[in-house]
């Protein structure tokens, strides 16, 4: 009710109305900071998908990631037509420009099993890893065995992240890395004196270290299939061919697993195949990388440079064959 006082008409205090106009958003509609500041990969990745063929054309983009600046690569980023344009995928081709190929392979859905010696095996979409991953990016270098290297901005969430969800036994010494077989679309499977399916592995030390990492994109964007989207794993104190792509399955064990090149020819490739420049290749030198897209030629640093984080997983296997 008005107060007494107030009840004569001419004495009411005067009243604001507030209209709303169609400019006037609430708060709630505000879009966050992180989306604004990344409108310009939002953009690229509209265009890319338009471009790219049905493999990314399935694909929503990849969730912002903030920069983890305690990985500094000491190089230069190698320019993205040139990673996406020059790989590695023999399930595509035993050449270096499998790059059309591999849009053929469906990247949605996708999931990833997680089993053997953990306490709670799971059964992962890759939309379900985005959403509850801790993603982040990291400026990574990767040294390929046959001697040319890359500097790649990788998004993705720590192995050691995953591992805590489903919580390995005691018993579980190493973890295995098996890459999709798509016979419908990845015509190298019809190569059959390859020992398929693409296996890797590693010890459960060596996957509980900070650098271990999931990625799920590269250079702001969804990473495409023929990088090894949409899954892959990277250690980049190892050559390359360690890196399993485009995973279906993880599984923890107490057995050392023989991976895919250990297989075909365990002379030249080993299980630990940490980068070392000293100990040559059987059929080339390590000691220097070529730079993929610019040519150059730099020297090859022990563990690719990233000794500091990794040389104590190897104290006390001077009698292993820890060099591929």
């Amino acid at each position: 009710r008005v107060p007494r006082l107030y009840r004569d008409k001419e004495r009411l205090p005067a009243m604001h109305i507030l209209k709303s106009r169609p400019w006037n958003l609430p708060e709630s509609r505000v879009t966050p900071e992180a989306l604004v500041f990344n409108r310009r990969q939002a953009m690229a990745l509209g265009a890319g998908m338009l471009a790219a063929g049905p493999a990314m054309a399935q694909q929503a983009g990849l969730p912002p990631a903030m920069r983890n600046t305690r990985y500094v690569p000491g190089r230069a980023i190698t320019a993205e037509r040139e990673v996406t344009t020059y790989n590695n995928f023999y399930e595509f081709g035993s050449h270096k420009t499998i790059s059309p190929t591999a849009q053929r392979m469906p990247m949605r859905p996708w999931t990833v099993k997680v089993e053997g010696m953990v306490e709670a095996p799971r059964e992962y979409g890759i939309e379900d890893l985005l959403a509850r991953m801790p993603l982040e990016e990291r400026v990574y270098r990767l040294r390929c065995v046959e001697a040319w290297a890359m500097v790649v901005p990788w998004t993705g969430f720590p192995l050691s992240a995953l591992l805590a969800e489903v919580k390995p036994l005691s018993s579980a010494r190493y973890v295995v890395f098996q890459t999709a077989t798509l016979p419908s679309v990845m015509p190298g499977l019809r190569q059959t004196w390859y020992p398929w399916p693409y296996t890797e592995g590693c010890t459960i030390a060596e996957a509980a270290n900070e650098l271990s990492f999931m990625v799920v994109g590269a250079y702001g964007k969804l990473l495409p299939p023929q990088n090894g989207g949409p899954i892959r794993f990277h250690q980049p104190w190892k050559y390359g061919f360690k890196a399993g792509k485009s995973i279906v399955t993880i599984r923890l064990t107490d057995q050392r697993p023989v991976s895919f090149w250990e297989k075909l020819q365990s002379q030249e490739y080993g299980f630990w195949a940490n980068v070392n420049p000293a100990v040559p290749h059987p059929r080339w030198s390590q000691a220097q990388e070529r730079m993929l897209g610019t040519g150059e030629s730099v020297p090859t640093q022990i563990f690719n440079g990233y000794g500091d984080f990794v040389a104590d997983l190897y104290t006390g296997l001077q009698g292993e064959r820890l060099w591929a």
